[in-house]
């Protein structure tokens, strides 16, 4: 970093200051011209005796030394140069730093992308571990986090082994290895991270945290670093996740959700009449949260009031009240619950509440649903029938939450094929048999796709993609609260399964979402292996 020249000034002077207590000349290295004399001391040697050559003849040597540099070093130089005139003069600290520059010039940082090619092979993740070993330090975070942009990628996975550190990337919902690190390089990059996300290395226990900074890196760069935080301790060192996050309020519109027109006609619906509360449902990473925003973004105009409760806040839109809320809040602070309930004193139209966990909020957000408001919320489960299943456990038996229910969607992300490399080929007896068996249980009603000649795709590969993958789509199952499904949920003392509601939402016209998978397999948007590798 530069120093002002008032500060520069200041320093010398009190070097100045200080040699003239010591006993000792002065030089003002700012003020002369250097000299480097490489044959009289290795830049190793000028870096740790911290002694550097100002001068010199075939008869004088007159050395540099900072306050630091001990009385022992200075009789080894003066012994080891006992045919010269030797003197010493005292230096600044930025004065030695300036020598080191001219001596020892960084090396110019080149910041190269990773390729997704390049994580195929042994060879190319040595190549990776090689090259980010050269990053600047500080800009490592930074680094990563571009390079996840760059391949479109959700997670930054940094994982401890025995001997080395592994970092991985996920690109389309399945994880690709681009690099190692030695212990030593993760150590600076932990610290950074754990810095920036307010987090402790030493911590026995699971964090969470969010960064959210704009780093200048060496090339000039700039880079927004907006990521949640994950670690966890393990028997190695403490092991990481970064979530990326986009902060592009046009990524989250309804139209980017490739529903089908059933479902995009029951969610414009909602978006009519906001009341009632509104489940999504899957497991992390299933894009819940994106589908979320993009029914917020839809609801959010100058005559609604929106509010959320988030554990963090994730997307920042303007016109929406958000408030964050950790999961390692303690002590006094308020809980969900507590904050939900202060929240709907404020006369909200709208609430969002990141994620149902407990029965205070669960009931408080059926309560506010049954009383007009528009409750949406996250809640992990398998499928949309299995999370009426936990809430039942969750809340017990009360009738009233049935009413307050409006939808339940359960969503999981596929890997869609690249259309320009995908390959067709003949569908075996043993597939075509999965798929009639998974089309025999479509509803009633629904049209079911004809098999005959039918071509399955499977991926290609190509120098630009070798995987046959471009980019993700969501498969789904959804239901609303029909007569059937309440009067099932309703019936006094029953104790219902998954399997039970499934039936009866699929008796109402559902479709589950190994059928949406299937269709979408039949449709040569994805592959067979990519439905039964997310649904089972």
């Amino acid at each position: 970093m530069l120093m002002s020249q008032d500060a520069r000034f200041d320093e010398e002077q009190a070097t100045s200051r200080r040699a003239r207590v010591l006993g000792m000349n002065y030089v003002d290295t700012s003020s002369i011209q250097k000299i480097l004399y490489h044959e009289i001391l290795s830049v190793p040697e000028i870096k740790q005796l911290r002694v550097v050559p100002l001068q010199a003849d075939e008869h004088n040597i007159l050395f540099g030394v900072t306050t630091t540099t001990s009385q022992q070093t200075m009789a080894g130089i003066r012994q080891r140069f006992q045919d010269q005139r030797v003197e010493f003069a005292i230096i600044s600290d930025n004065g030695f730093t300036d020598y080191m520059l001219l001596y020892d010039p960084p090396k110019q940082v080149v910041y190269q992308d990773i390729d997704i090619n390049q994580t195929a092979s042994q060879e190319s993740v040595k190549q990776i571990s090689i090259m980010l070993d050269q990053v600047r330090a500080d800009d490592m975070l930074a680094y990563l986090v571009v390079q996840a942009h760059h391949l479109n990628a959700s997670d930054i996975h940094i994982e401890t082994q025995k001997d080395d550190v592994r970092i991985r990337l996920r690109i389309d919902g399945v994880l690709h290895a681009i690099a190692t690190l030695d212990y030593d390089k993760y150590r600076v990059l932990i610290s950074a991270i754990a810095s920036a996300g307010n987090v402790s290395t030493s911590s026995k226990e699971a964090q969470q945290g969010h960064i959210a900074q704009e780093v200048t890196m060496a090339d000039g760069s700039h880079v927004d670093v907006n990521v949640r935080l994950e670690t966890v301790p393990t028997i190695n060192s403490m092991d990481v996740v970064m979530r990326l996050f986009n902060m592009d309020p046009e990524m989250y519109t309804l139209d980017r959700l490739g529903l089908n027109p059933e479902e995009r006609a029951v969610v414009d619906g909602i978006i009519a009449k906001p009341s009632g509360l509104v489940m999504v449902v899957g497991p992390t990473g299933s894009g819940k949260t994106t589908t979320l925003y993009s029914m917020l973004n839809t609801l959010n105009n100058e005559q609604r009031k929106i509010i959320t409760i988030e554990d963090p806040v994730e997307y920042q839109f303007p016109g929406i009240t958000q408030i964050s809320v950790t999961s390692q809040e303690g002590g006094n602070d308020a809980s969900f619950a507590d904050k939900l309930r202060a929240v709907l004193r404020l006369d909200p139209d709208v609430v969002m509440v990141g994620e149902v966990r407990d029965m205070d909020t669960a009931k408080t957000a059926l309560q506010a649903a049954l009383t007009g408001h528009l409750v949406l919320t996250t809640f992990h489960a398998s499928s949309a029938s299995a999370a009426l299943t936990r809430l039942g456990d969750i809340i017990g038996e009360n009738p009233l939450f049935v009413s307050a229910i409006r939808l339940v969607m359960a969503q999981r992300l596929i890997r869609k094929l690249d259309d320009t490399t995908k390959l067709a080929y003949d569908p075996s007896a043993t597939e075509l048999k999965m798929i009639q068996d998974v089309l025999d249980t479509l509803p009633a009603g629904r049209e079911r796709p004809s098999l005959e000649g039918l071509q399955l795709y499977k991926p290609g590969k190509s120098d630009a993609n070798p995987f046959g993958y471009q980019g993700q789509m969501a498969i789904r199952e959804q239901f609303t609260m029909t007569d059937k499904l309440r009067d099932l949920l309703e019936a006094p003392g029953n104790s219902l399964s998954a399997q039970t509601i499934e039936a009866a939402a699929a008796a109402s016209g559902m479709h589950t979402m190994l059928q949406d998978g299937i269709l979408k397999v039949l449709s040569g948007e994805t592959t067979m292996d990519e439905i039964f590798r997310v649904v089972g």
